[in-house]
Formats: C-alpha cells, sequence, structure tokens
C-alpha cells in the first residue's frame, strides 16, 4: 500500500452505503433488488478503486470536498452525543430568544436562566 491513498472518511462511507444498498437488495425483489445490487457493486469498486489510488492529491481533495460538505451534519450528530453523556449532569435548554443551546446543572431546581448570547433571562426547573 506504499504511495497509494488508504481507507479515508468518504471511503468508509461509499462501504457503508454499499452495505446499505445489498441489505435493501436483500430485502427487496424483482428488478429492483437487481439495481440496488448494481448500485452496491459500483459502490464497492469505487471504494476500491479510491482505497489503491497513487493520485492521492486528487484522493485527498476528493475526501476534503466530501468532508466541508458533510461537516455541519457531522457536527451535529457530535454535539447530540456530547449531550447524551453530559445529561446526567446537566440538562439542556434552548433560550426562547435566539435558540442558543444551553447547559445547566441538574438538581439546583427552579432557576433563572441567562443567555450568554443575547442576554435574555428566562426561569426553568432543573
Amino acid at each position: 500500500m506504499a504511495g497509494r491513498n488508504g481507507v479515508d472518511q468518504l471511503g468508509r462511507a461509499a462501504m457503508f452505503s454499499a452495505m446499505l444498498l445489498f441489505l435493501a437488495s436483500v430485502l427487496t425483489g424483482g428488478k429492483l433488488s437487481q439495481i440496488l445490487l448494481l448500485l452496491a457493486v459500483a459502490a464497492v469498486i469505487y471504494v476500491y478503486f479510491r482505497m489503491f489510488s497513487r493520485n492521492t492529491g486528487k484522493r485527498r481533495a476528493e475526501n476534503g470536498q466530501y468532508l466541508s460538505r458533510t461537516a455541519s451534519l457531522r457536527n451535529y450528530f457530535r454535539s447530540l452525543g456530547e449531550r447524551w453523556r453530559q445529561r446526567r449532569d446537566y440538562k439542556f435548554f434552548r433560550c426562547p430568544g435566539c435558540g442558543t443551546l444551553l447547559r445547566v446543572p441538574r438538581g439546583k431546581g427552579k432557576i433563572r436562566i441567562v443567555c450568554r448570547k443575547c442576554g435574555n433571562s428566562f426561569i426553568r426547573n432543573t
């Protein structure tokens, strides 16, 4: 694999979509199943093409473009994971004024929360 691209985020996403297409082709029947299977095989071929490509500059640019286009979606799911991990210690509220997500310690009772972004204050039970 020396001098080759290897597996990157775009390759992993393409392989995951190929697996989903394989699964969908197994669960469906008829002509649709054949089309989904063909798309899955094409996705696997694309993954291997990217992995063994020696044009690392172009593959790196493709991966960077993929990462920039999916950044907001990945950040959303990353923040959901963080909120899930912190759910025992903190409670999360949205500011009614600007919609900013605010983190407040649990177990403090009824408190006044002040938004750091817009200065709006509201009362909630933690």
